[in-house]
């Protein structure tokens, strides 16, 4: 399941064919195409001032003139990719289907595999295996255990579907039935918390962002989670929603968490309560971004935008009028915004508060 609601059905199409094609060639590289960047766009991000955006089969595209051109990357994975994430200007990860982790040291001109859905299987079921080893394994444990088990029965199938970053080495990436993997050595190894998460239904993670030293993770089912600084587990928080939660931001408001049907809310004391917010947005909101003087975007899976000045306490229209679904948005700079969806990547102009 992926976390861009209209997407869904699309992706889970191409991810069954994505998956059927890893597990008998796992080494092949995404196919170079002069319409990568007509179709469809799944994530996008800043790479100091250049810009990088993910799709499907592979594709990565790069900008360093303010998303005028773009030229595509060399990857050596054709899963479609669900979202990306830069700690610097040159060190980034994306993430995707079948289990792929992907990482760049160059602003994402190339690309290396970090982790395959092989691999991330591998490491699961030993972790369970040794957590139920232990004296004060549990009821939950023996669960995940058999769940490990089946995940590696059913081949690199499952999914990551966000990451987040705090430095050049250290950060998680979450997915598919409760899927979470850190790494704090640039992807060079990795480690389940599978068994460190409160989510005993096994619920989709769409999201994770950072907040104050803290981490936030939001998922199907109203699922909020945090894990304090420095935390050795994520903690379900009260959630005032039962529907999906698709992206999750830090704004200088706090923390803005958002999903089916416009439905958004706000966080302003590190995840004890959440306030509904007015976003006017009437679809499935899809993804956000957060400029450099704090103005919030959010985009929804009919193409609609809002805007906010405050952190994301209230939103505007923001007379924007891409004409395409949406799947992904950043800020290119404080004049442009840089737009994704089915049908590749367009940019409009869009002046923040101070521009």
């Amino acid at each position: 399941m992926h976390r861009r609601g209209l997407l869904l059905a699309t992706l889970g199409t191409l991810a069954g064919g994505a998956a059927a094609a890893a597990a008998e060639a796992p080494e092949r590289r995404a196919q170079a195409s002069a319409l990568a960047g007509q179709r469809l766009i799944t994530g996008i991000a800043r790479a100091g001032d250049r810009l990088v955006a993910v799709g499907q089969r592979g594709h990565v595209l790069h900008s360093g003139d303010g998303a005028r051109s773009w030229v595509q990357a060399a990857v050596p994975a054709n899963a479609d990719l669900t979202a990306l994430a830069f700690a610097d200007a040159d060190t980034g990860y994306a993430t995707g289907h079948d289990g792929t982790v992907l990482g760049t040291r160059d602003g994402g001109r190339r690309w290396e595999r970090l982790l395959d859905g092989r691999q991330a299987n591998a490491l699961v079921l030993d972790h369970m295996q040794r957590r139920v080893a232990a004296p004060d394994a549990g009821a939950q444990d023996h669960k995940l255990l058999d769940e490990a088990r089946r995940n590696a029965e059913a081949g690199p199938d499952k999914p990551f579907l966000d990451l987040c970053f705090t430095d050049a080495a250290s950060g998680f990436v979450v997915g598919a039935y409760g899927l979470v993997m850190q790494t704090r050595d640039g992807g060079k190894r990795w480690e389940p918390w599978f068994d460190r998460i409160d989510n005993p239904g096994l619920l989709n993670l769409y999201a994770i962002c950072a907040s104050r030293g803290a981490l936030y993770a939001a998922g199907e089912g109203g699922l909020l989670l945090k894990r304090e600084p420095e935390g050795d587990r994520f903690h379900a928080l009260g959630s005032p929603y039962t529907g999906s939660f698709f992206g999750i931001v830090a704004t200088s408001a706090g923390v803005l968490a958002f999903g089916m049907r416009g439905h958004a809310y706000l966080s302003a004391d590190d995840g004890r309560s959440w306030q509904a917010v007015a976003t006017g947005l009437p679809a499935s909101i899809v993804s956000g971004a957060v400029a450099g003087d704090g103005t919030v975007v959010l985009v929804d899976q009919a193409g609609n935008i809002v805007r906010s000045a405050d952190g994301g306490l209230h939103f505007t229209t923001s007379g924007l009028n891409p004409s395409m679904p949406l799947a992904a948005v950043a800020f290119a700079d404080d004049k442009t915004l840089v737009l994704g969806g089915p049908r590749g990547l367009r940019s409009v102009e869009f002046k923040t508060k101070d521009s």
